[in-house]
């Protein structure tokens, strides 16, 4: 009575291990089945793996030269310069001629008289002339004038890149917004999101 006491609970235990074991199985490969299909569903490590990258060949930065046009102004002193208004000393020349005629009559008599008042007129005209020369100078002003000029200030700057890639022996050429780095995401052979490297 041992000995079949003894195999019932060996036959008892083999199949509790047996029933265990594939209970085990059985989750492991609903687990395996439930990750395959999240990852799949939600575009997850398969998803990735599926993507796809070009080499970049050349990486070229396109710049725009920007004007900034303004005005810069600076005083500047300006003088004029008016030349006198008797510029022929006429009224020197007058006034000396009638004074030097008067004096030139107060000498001698007659005849004599006369050509001392034609001498004393052409000597007081010539040195009423001379006299009103040197003390004419021309009328010299000052003045401050403000004078403006347009100055253009030039800035470049970067408004995009050129970038060259290649993918399946083809190369294309796309303008991006920043430097890719050496490869750029593709998708149906076109750049679909850069991967800086």
């Amino acid at each position: 009575m041992n000995r079949l006491m003894v195999n019932a609970l060996q036959v008892g235990i083999a199949a509790a291990l047996a029933m265990g074991i594939s209970a085990c199985n059985r989750d492991a490969s609903a687990d395996a089945g439930l990750a395959n299909g999240s990852s799949s569903a939600l575009g997850g490590a398969s998803g990735d793996a599926a993507a796809k990258y070009a080499r970049v060949v050349s990486v070229d930065p396109v710049r725009k030269t920007v004007n900034n046009p303004r005005q810069v102004c600076h005083d500047e002193t300006v003088t004029n310069s008016e030349p006198p208004k008797d510029q022929h000393q006429i009224a020197g020349t007058a006034i000396g001629a009638i004074a030097g005629g008067l004096l030139g009559n107060q000498v001698g008599g007659g005849r004599g008289r006369t050509l001392a008042t034609v001498a004393g007129a052409v000597a007081g005209g010539y040195a009423g002339k001379r006299v009103e020369e040197s003390r004419q100078h021309a009328n010299v002003t000052t003045s401050t004038e403000r004078k403006c000029e347009t100055v253009n200030d030039s800035n470049t700057k970067v408004v995009g890149y050129d970038v060259r890639y290649e993918y399946n022996g083809v190369t294309r050429t796309v303008r991006m917004d920043h430097d890719p780095g050496d490869r750029v995401q593709v998708q149906e052979g076109v750049v679909a999101v850069s991967d800086a490297h």
